[in-house]
C-alpha cells in the first residue's frame, strides 16, 4: 500500500505512530466504555457499543481511533477524560469531520487538568476515512499531517 497523506486541523498536537482502529460511524464514548465506567475495568477497554459494528468488542485502550465525529450525551466528554485517567483511553482521535463540542471539552479537560494528552486532529475529510482501514499503520505529525500506510 502506498502512503497517503492527509492534512487536518490540529487541536492537541503530538507525534505518534501506531495502528488505525477505524469507525465509519460516529464514536459514542459513553456507549463504548460502559465496562470501564461501571465495572472499573482498567486492563482493557473493550468497546461495548453494539450499534458501532466497526468497533464493537475491539480494544480501544491506546488505540488511534479514526472516525467521523463523536456522538452521545453530555457525559461523553467526561468519559474521555475519565478513561484517560484510568489509563484505558485512546492515544489519538482522528476525525474526518469537525470535532463535536462534547468530545472537545473532554479532550481539553484531560489535557489541561490531568496533563494527559489524547492527540487530536479533526477535519481530515471523507477521503481520509475512505483510505484508512483498521490495522493500517498511521503516523501523526505535530502540524496535523496524518500519513496512512
Amino acid at each position: 500500500m502506498a502512503k497517503k497523506t492527509f492534512q487536518g486541523r490540529t487541536l492537541l498536537p503530538g507525534k505518534i505512530e501506531g495502528e488505525a482502529l477505524v469507525s465509519h460511524a460516529a464514536f459514542n464514548t459513553s456507549g463504548s466504555y460502559l465496562n470501564n465506567m461501571f465495572a472499573g475495568e482498567t486492563e482493557k477497554a473493550i468497546c461495548t457499543d453494539a450499534a458501532n459494528k466497526d468497533l464493537y468488542q475491539k480494544d480501544l485502550k491506546g488505540a488511534i481511533i479514526c472516525t467521523t465525529q463523536g456522538v452521545g450525551s453530555t457525559l461523553g466528554g467526561c468519559v474521555l477524560m475519565g478513561m484517560n485517567e484510568l489509563g484505558v483511553g485512546p492515544k489519538a482521535l482522528l476525525y474526518a469531520d469537525p470535532v463535536d463540542s462534547v468530545s472537545a471539552a473532554g479532550l481539553f479537560m484531560s489535557d489541561i487538568w490531568l496533563e494527559k494528552r489524547i492527540v487530536t486532529i479533526d477535519m481530515l475529510g471523507d477521503e481520509f476515512l475512505e483510505a484508512v482501514n483498521t490495522g493500517d499503520p498511521i503516523a501523526i505529525h505535530e502540524d496535523g499531517t496524518v500519513e496512512v500506510g
